[in-house]
């Protein structure tokens, strides 16, 4: 799968030094979860990886996260262009083959 950072993030998160200078003992997690991401060919294929794969409701709408540790994620949304629905209006995980980073954050 296609990973795209957002601007916000990408200075952090982009290299293991970057990452563990910014987000310490997160930096691991990260690194594993971002690798398991690449690995995909679809974000159906989330599903199966490790850090509990989440489609976000609310505010958050349309976006998805993976945990890292304890009520830490990392949160992402489909960067596909544009975006394959389904016919009820929901997403296509199984076509999406790009996503963009936002955030880590805990958000409880």
């Amino acid at each position: 799968m296609e990973i795209i950072f957002d601007k916000k993030i990408a200075r952090h998160i982009n290299s293991s030094k970057a990452r563990q200078k910014k987000f310490g003992a997160l930096a691991s997690p990260i690194g594993r979860r971002l690798d398991d991401l690449v690995a995909l060919e679809n974000l159906d294929e989330a599903r199966g990886i490790p850090g509990r794969f989440e489609a976000l409701t609310e505010d958050r709408h349309g976006k998805y996260s993976l945990r890292l540790s304890g009520n830490w994620r990392l949160v992402f949304e489909p960067a596909n262009d544009p975006i394959p629905t389904l016919e009820d209006g929901g997403i296509d995980l199984e076509k999406v083959t790009a996503i963009r980073i936002l955030e880590v954050v805990d958000y409880h």
